[in-house]
């Protein structure tokens, strides 16, 4: 056998299973599908609208007249899981709306759960969309929030949305003790078996303007600071997420996505449970901004981001992309 030259080119392994994309997907080691994806919807409280989020192009808010069209879509391309946020008619200061059976989260569960089963409804369970001032829950004379009393409100929104339909609730607050309160009280009406997908790790992002611009919920004083998270916290991310798994979450996520990817894969490492991530409006609109620019394929750059949710250890994400990039997922 005649010795290889010792002039001749070294081509390592890894370069070996690169050449040609019927071996690169062989061996490709995480893989982003339709079924990983959750679409948020916003659903809005007035007659005969579909009106365009002018930070988020693409998305709408719809009325329940609308909504139709957009869920027929969803189902054509293969996402069936999505999460309401709701625009109510009036705001109060406590978000009554919230837990009444007339309200628009509670109508929009009836309607779809009645004309299109296919779909897996969570609803998201806060306050701030609700609120004459924006804030997640009570609010004292000073402006602080109020612990106990915004748990108690958490209780009777969460019954009122399963008891309208919803297949899983999903606190997004930061409400010390939402989990135990919602799961007791849950527990207490028959619904031991609703899951929870808390927003266990939460942080007072930049990133989330779009979405204030869509439901309308910037705090009209004063900021979320004091009960979402710091961002420069990562040993308090687990603690937050230890507190929620004790009290009874089933599913922990983690808000945003992309600038904490390491909290993602410490929450995977830490948590035996599975792990959602939130890609939020501030990094869909940076996508769709630098696309409509043409300074970045708009596609490929979302493809790339929620795989790297995948590879840092997401089985879930939430994606306003889910609708549009459904088209290239198996």
């Amino acid at each position: 056998m005649s010795k290889p030259a010792l002039n001749a080119p070294l081509i390592r392994r890894p370069r070996r299973l690169r050449r040609g994309e019927n071996l690169r997907a062989l061996v490709r080691e995480n893989h982003l599908r339709r079924d990983d994806l959750i679409m948020p919807i916003f659903i809005t409280a007035a007659d005969n609208t579909a009106r365009e989020i002018a930070s988020m192009p693409g998305i709408f808010q719809y009325s329940l007249d609308r909504v139709d069209a957009e869920l027929e879509t969803l189902l054509e391309r293969g996402i069936t899981r999505i999460m309401l946020f709701g625009i109510p008619a009036a705001k109060d200061a406590v978000g009554s709306d919230t837990w009444h059976d007339h309200g628009i989260i509670q109508r929009a569960i009836g309607h779809i759960k009645a004309n299109y089963p296919e779909f897996y409804v969570i609803s998201d369970v806060c306050f701030c969309e609700f609120t004459s001032h924006g804030h997640c829950g009570v609010v004292d004379d000073t402006g602080a929030l109020l612990n106990d009393p915004t748990l108690e409100n958490l209780q009777k929104q969460a019954i009122s949305h399963a008891q309208a339909g919803a297949d899983m609730l999903a606190p997004s607050g930061m409400i010390d003790g939402m989990i135990g309160a919602m799961r007791g009280a849950l527990d207490a009406q028959d619904f031991a078996h609703l899951p929870l997908m808390s927003y266990a790790v939460k942080y007072a992002s930049a990133y989330y303007g779009p979405f204030r611009d869509a439901v309308d919920s910037a705090p009209q004083f004063g900021d979320r600071r004091a009960y979402q998270m710091d961002p420069a916290n990562a040993r308090e991310a687990m603690v937050e997420a230890a507190l929620d798994l004790e009290e009874g979450a089933d599913i922990l996520m983690v808000k945003p996505a992309l600038a904490y990817l390491d909290i993602v894969r410490q929450v995977r490492d830490r948590f035996d449970v599975p792990v959602a991530a939130y890609n939020v409006s501030g990094e869909y609109a940076m996508v769709k901004a630098a696309a409509e620019k043409g300074w970045v394929d708009g596609d490929a750059v979302a493809l790339e981001s929620l795989l790297s949710m995948k590879r840092a250890g997401a089985d879930i994400i939430l994606t306003y992309f889910a609708r549009d990039i459904a088209l290239l997922l198996p």
